[in-house]
């Protein structure tokens, strides 16, 4: 099952749907790709630089991609599709707690977008 955004509605109100995307799409964006590095062509977010902070930092990256499972679920997410997210959630804490490796996984993996194209949504939408 697809999320669907609400787009489509005649009356031109935004539903909640719609909101609770676009509220999505920046988050990931925020924690995955709000950051370009100059010279290298690649975007990291604010979740590879928070997750320096030993223990804290994969702490609270983790309780914001725990939101947009949430967020997720509010929208009608399947069980199976609830499970994939955390499955990626559990990957992006277990890596990224290692220190030097995670650190660098962290750059690399970019759980929140992943999970919003598991939700059917297009995080480079809006």
């Amino acid at each position: 099952m697809r999320i669907r955004d609400g787009a489509g509605s005649s009356t031109g109100d935004q539903s909640d749907g719609a909101v609770r995307i676009r509220r999505l799409r920046a988050i990931a964006r925020f924690m995955d790709s709000s950051l370009a590095i100059p010279g290298l062509g690649v975007r990291v977010g604010i979740d590879p630089i928070v997750g320096l902070l030993p223990g804290v930092g994969d702490a609270l990256t983790t309780l914001v991609s725990l939101y947009i499972v949430h967020e997720g679920y509010k929208l009608g997410a399947s069980r199976s599709q609830i499970a994939r997210m955390l499955g990626n959630i559990a990957i992006d804490l277990l890596i990224g707690s290692v220190p030097v490796l995670g650190d660098l996984f962290d750059f690399a993996f970019k759980a929140n977008t992943a999970n919003l194209r598991i939700l059917g949504i297009d995080p480079d939408a809006d």
